[in-house]
């Protein structure tokens, strides 16, 4: 009988242990599409104001967007902090996103090459990142 009890609360902490890092995924996922959206947003909004001089109406779309995003953000870092429990690793993962998403899609939108000075602190801040996480 004790066999039975046992396999049960296996299979239940088994459970308990997928859902947490499922929510765990869910939460990354959430703060990478949320900080994803609002540059997306910060970015064309930037080209689309320049090219239309300066006339307002084009950022309204882009503010639906960023307030998604926000939104995703929001629920990233409460169920992250949830889960994870340390603040610190949600900003990191935060930060992290910015610094992979925004150079790519700055790439993919303006068609800018990045300056040396520029590489440089993009590598210090992807160094202070990773340092934030694994040490």
């Amino acid at each position: 009988m004790d066999s039975n009890l046992e396999a049960t609360f296996d299979l239940a902490f088994s459970v308990r242990q997928a859902m947490s890092l499922t929510l765990k995924i869910v939460a990354v996922g959430a703060i990478f599409l949320g900080e994803a959206l609002s540059i997306i947003a910060e970015l064309i909004a930037s080209k689309q104001f320049g090219k239309a001089g300066g006339d307002l109406t084009t950022l309204l779309p882009m503010c639906l967007l960023i307030s998604v995003g926000g939104i995703l953000l929001v629920f990233g870092y409460a169920l992250g902090y949830m889960h994870l429990e340390n603040i610190w690793i949600i900003i990191a993962i935060s930060v992290g996103a910015i610094l992979v998403v925004e150079p790519t899609l700055t790439l993919l939108l303006f068609r800018d090459v990045p300056t040396a000075g520029s590489l440089i602190g993009l590598a210090l801040g992807a160094l202070g990142t990773l340092a934030a996480i694994f040490l």
